[in-house]
C-alpha cells in the first residue's frame, strides 16, 4: 500500500462573505467579505495559485484580472460553531460538533470552583478589588476574567510557573472547565515572573476583574499555555482517530497549541514564510501523515484593520503555496481553506462571520469538481479520517466527490 499525506493549510480569517444569519447573530457583520474587499483593495496582489486553486470559483465571481479556474476542485463551508473564533473554528475543523456557550463573568462561579478547588486538596483565598473578586490557588495561581478579549467571552488561569509549574496550571485550568460555560478556559504562565507580579495586575473593567496579562509579565519567558474549550471533546477529533490507527500528525503554527495532538511533531510559529517552509521541508522528511497548518498573520492584519498588510501576508502564503504543491505526490491530498473571516475593510477590528473557501489539490485531477457549501467545516476533519480508512463522530466526508475522474 503506498504512502499517503493529507495537508489542510488554514489562512485564517480569509472568509469570502457573511453567512445568512448575521442579520440577527452579528449585525455589525453585514456586508463582510474578506476576500472580496481585499481583491478589490486597490494593492499588488500575486495570488496566481490560489486562483489556480478555485479561488474566485468558491467566491463564485470575477475581479478584474482574478477570474474562475477551469481546473480546480473547490467548495465553500459555513461555520458551525458560534460567533467566529479562531480556537473553535481549528476545533470544528478536526471534527468537533460545537456547542453554543455562554458569555459570563466568574463572580457568579467563585462558590462553586471554590469549593471544588478545596475538595482537590488546594488552599484558595479571595482577592477583591471594586467590589468584585478573583480566586488565589496555593498563592501561584489568579482565576478571574479574561480582560483581552470580548469581556465575557473566557476565564483565564493565570500562573507563576516558576513555583507551580505548568502541571498545576493545566489541573486548575480543567477544574474551573467543570463549572463554566465560557467558550474557552485559558491556563497559561510563564517563568521569571512572582505571582506578587501577577496579583499588582490585577484589573476590573464593567463589572469583570482578572489579570492583565501582557503586563503581568507572564507571556515574556517560556509561555505555556492550553485552550480549554467549551463542549470540546479531543478523543472525538480526527488526530487522536488517526493516532489509534498509527498514522501520526504534524501541526504548524497557532495549530499546535490549540488542538490536541497525541501522536506526532509540533512547529510553534508565527511567521508566514517560516510557518509553511517547515511544512514543506517536512514533506521531504514524511511520506505518511495528516498535515494542519494555520497561517495567523492574516488574521493579524485583519485586526489590525491593514488591507495592505493582510494582501502582503496572502502573496507570502501564494508564492510558498507554490512550492509546497510542488512536493505533492498523486495520492496526496491538499485543501486550502479558512476558519472565519475578518475583513478589515468593514469598520471594525474583531473577526467576521463569514462562509470559508474549500480549495483542494489532488495531481492529475482535471476538470472541474464543485463540492458545494457544506453546513460545518467539521466535513473536513471526517474526510481526513476517511482518507486514511477511519471514521469519526461528526461531519459528512466528501472524498468521494474529489476522487480523480
Amino acid at each position: 500500500m503506498s504512502k499517503k499525506r493529507f495537508i489542510v493549510v488554514v489562512l485564517d480569517s480569509f472568509g469570502i462573505g457573511a453567512m445568512d444569519d448575521v442579520v440577527k447573530v452579528r449585525p455589525n457583520d453585514i456586508g463582510s467579505n474578506t476576500c472580496l474587499h481585499l481583491l478589490e483593495y486597490p494593492h499588488t496582489k500575486t495570488w496566481p495559485h490560489l486562483q489556480s486553486l478555485g479561488l474566485m470559483n468558491a467566491l463564485d465571481k470575477d475581479v478584474v484580472d482574478f477570474v474562475k479556474s477551469s481546473n480546480a476542485i473547490f467548495g465553500s463551508s459555513e461555520l458551525k460553531h458560534f460567533g467566529a473564533d479562531s480556537y473553535f473554528g481549528h476545533q470544528e475543523i478536526s471534527g468537533t460538533n460545537p456547542k453554543k456557550p455562554l458569555f459570563t463573568h466568574i463572580q457568579i462561579h467563585l462558590d462553586d470552583i471554590e469549593k471544588d478547588l478545596i475538595a482537590s486538596g488546594f488552599n484558595v483565598s479571595r482577592i477583591e478589588q471594586d467590589g468584585l473578586q478573583v480566586l488565589n490557588v496555593n498563592n501561584m495561581i489568579i482565576i478571574g476574567d479574561n480582560m483581552e478579549t470580548d469581556l465575557g467571552q473566557a476565564i483565564n488561569v493565570v500562573g507563576a510557573m516558576d513555583t507551580c509549574g505548568f502541571e498545576m496550571i493545566q489541573e486548575v485550568g480543567h477544574i474551573v472547565r467543570k463549572h463554566v460555560k465560557v467558550p474557552r478556559v485559558i491556563a497559561f504562565g510563564g517563568s521569571d515572573v512572582t505571582i506578587e507580579r501577577i496579583k499588582a495586575n490585577i484589573i476590573t473593567k464593567d463589572g469583570f476583574i482578572g489579570v492583565d496579562a501582557p503586563a503581568s509579565g507572564v507571556y515574556d519567558a517560556n509561555y505555556h499555555v492550553v485552550h480549554i474549550g467549551y463542549g470540546v471533546d479531543h478523543t472525538k477529533q480526527v488526530p487522536l482517530a488517526l493516532a489509534r490507527i498509527g498514522i501520526e500528525n504534524h501541526f504548524y503554527g497557532k495549530v499546535e497549541n490549540i488542538v490536541h495532538n497525541p501522536l506526532g511533531t509540533n512547529y510553534p510559529c508565527v511567521d508566514t514564510a517560516d510557518t509553511l517552509n517547515a511544512l514543506i521541508n517536512d514533506l521531504d522528511t514524511y511520506d505518511e501523515g495528516f498535515f494542519f497548518l494555520n497561517i495567523q498573520e492574516t488574521d493579524l492584519a485583519g485586526h489590525g484593520e491593514n488591507p495592505e498588510r493582510y494582501i502582503d501576508v496572502l502573496n507570502i502564503a501564494d508564492e510558498q503555496l507554490g512550492v509546497l504543491m510542488s512536493k505533492l505526490t498523486p495520492e496526496d491530498i491538499l485543501v486550502v481553506m479558512a476558519d472565519h473571516g475578518n475583513d478589515p475593510t468593514i469598520g471594525h477590528s474583531k473577526h467576521t462571520r463569514e462562509r470559508v473557501p474549500l480549495l483542494i489539490k489532488r495531481i492529475g485531477h482535471e476538470g472541474l469538481i464543485d463540492i458545494g457549501t457544506r453546513r460545518t467545516m467539521a466535513d473536513v476533519g471526517q474526510t481526513v479520517a476517511d482518507y486514511f480508512g477511519t471514521e469519526i463522530e461528526f461531519g459528512t466526508s466528501f472524498l468521494s466527490e474529489i476522487e480523480k475522474h
